[in-house]
């Protein structure tokens, strides 16, 4: 809960307005769980290679610095954007070997576990 102290009284805290990136909240939260993986759901299904143009196509595999390098989501700040950002934040930060992120549609969370729908994102791509 955000707070702020009262000026007036600093010894006293009040509960202010804020907004969270929910995201990056999930990725720091799995993160201090220790987590193997970090799935976000969407409604508009894993990352696109080429989105917008006709030889766009759903990235199976894909690894962080791929996607930092391809500015991926960068021109969707409000949507992919942040999703993608929380994801590569996850697997960078994470202790864990082998430590995976996956963005997919809500409608294939199940086949996201087996790579069958969905980004997959991870240090270890073989190609």
């Amino acid at each position: 809960i955000p707070v702020s102290r009262i000026p007036s009284n600093p010894q006293t805290l009040t509960g202010v307005e804020a907004v969270i990136d929910k995201d990056r909240c999930g990725a720091k939260l799995a993160n201090e769980l220790d987590a193997d993986g970090y799935i976000i759901l969407t409604d508009g299904g894993g990352i696109w290679q080429n989105f917008g143009k006709p030889d766009a196509r759903e990235m199976q595999l894909a690894t962080p610095e791929y996607l930092l390098g391809t500015k991926a989501g960068k021109n969707f700040p409000g949507s992919m954007g942040p999703k993608i950002q929380a994801a590569i934040d996850f697997v960078h930060d994470s202790k864990r070997p082998g430590a995976w992120a996956a963005i997919g549609d809500l409608k294939d969370a199940a086949k996201i576990f087996d790579n069958e729908e969905g980004t997959l994102i991870k240090e270890d791509v073989e190609e």
